[in-house]
């Protein structure tokens, strides 16, 4: 009876499922680069804590050249989770593990590029263009562990709460009237007017505008209260609601 009493206790491993980004990379690496680097000037923080699987079937690569794009890669703050289509050559202790069988899910189509519009001289006076409705969604469930809510054209309002490992990636501010527990990130394209509203904070991370900040830097005299967040230049400033 002692003996079993002492064994310890079996390690138990339980399967998850996560939802992951896919990049599919093409050669020449430094063209595809640089359209990344586009793509986050335009959705500052896209990448921030999000896991990416590096999809290379097909792609006619050596070791080297594996190593030293997952390293561009890093610099950029996009962290590799696991390789897809390596062949076992490619990989090694010193490269993220592979990876198969993920299954698809619809693409992410990124922001556009914003065009500039050309300057036309007219005659007459120009009527002044009234100011446009900011585009906002409202989604009327709590968002769940694991879930990512991502609307970059305006602001989201969620009717519920947030929960821990959850995320909400706005190009607007962000309304939740429940209590935020998982990441918050306003602003995302360039927009540092970008406010958070909450009814109850105890997020794990907020961002507006690309700078953020988590939970061990967040002041504990605001935790799980009422509050709005926002930047003034580069500092972020909360004030509690009534």
């Amino acid at each position: 009876m002692t003996d079993v009493l002492t064994q310890p206790r079996p390690i138990r491993l339980k399967g998850r499922s996560y939802l992951a980004l896919t990049l599919t990379p093409e050669l020449p690496f430094e063209d595809w680069l640089a359209r990344l680097d586009d793509l986050a000037s335009r959705s500052a923080g896209f990448f921030l804590r999000r896991p990416v699987v590096l999809d290379i079937t097909g792609l006619d690569i050596d070791r080297a050249q594996l190593r030293t794009f997952v390293s561009q890669l890093g610099s950029r703050q996009v962290r590799i989770m696991g390789i897809e289509g390596a062949s076992p050559a490619l990989l090694g202790s010193d490269l993220p593990p592979a990876m198969a069988d993920g299954r698809p899910t619809p693409d992410f189509e990124p922001p556009a590029a914003a065009e500039v519009a050309e300057t036309v001289t007219v005659a007459e006076p120009v009527m002044p263009e009234l100011p446009k409705a900011v585009p906002s969604i409202i989604v009327t469930q709590p968002v769940r562990s694991g879930q990512s809510l991502v609307f970059l054209e305006g602001d989201v309002t969620v009717v519920g709460s947030v929960a821990s490992g959850a995320e909400i990636v706005a190009g607007g501010s962000i309304h939740v009237y429940g209590t935020l527990r998982g990441r918050a990130m306003a602003g995302t394209m360039g927009n540092a007017a970008a406010r958070i509203f909450c009814r109850k904070l105890e997020a794990e991370l907020i961002a507006i505008d690309g700078y953020y900040k988590t939970a061990e830097d967040m002041g504990p005299e605001f935790r799980g209260k009422p509050v709005q967040i926002w930047l003034d230049g580069e500092t972020f400033k909360v004030e509690a609601l009534a």
